[in-house]
């Protein structure tokens, strides 16, 4: 899905909410109050399969690493290759 499909007035708000976090327990409460146990697995999953395949691992490491399928693992480096470039801003500004 295309971020440009969902752009509007209520998805700025959401992300000026999540621009005013200022430490990580404001994220932890925040992101335990919007999303499910499942969705906060499924994100920090994908956040890690990004940060393996940024080092070079392999897929089957980082399959093995974060438990994720092969098709969460497809798609994931197919967004570092030629998605927005959302993960490749975060994972250069964490070095």
């Amino acid at each position: 899905m295309q971020i440009d499909k969902l752009k509007g007035q209520e998805l700025d708000d959401l992300f000026d909410g999540i621009l005013s976090l200022k430490t990580k327990e404001d994220c932890y409460k925040f992101f335990d109050d919007i999303c499910t146990s499942n969705e906060l697995v499924a994100l920090k999953q994908r956040f890690q399969v990004a940060k393996l395949i940024d080092e070079g691992k392999t897929y089957s490491k980082v399959q093995d690493k974060t438990g994720a399928s092969s098709a969460t693992v497809s798609r994931v480096k197919r967004c570092l290759d030629y998605g927005s470039d959302g993960y490749r801003t975060v994972l250069d500004r964490l070095k």
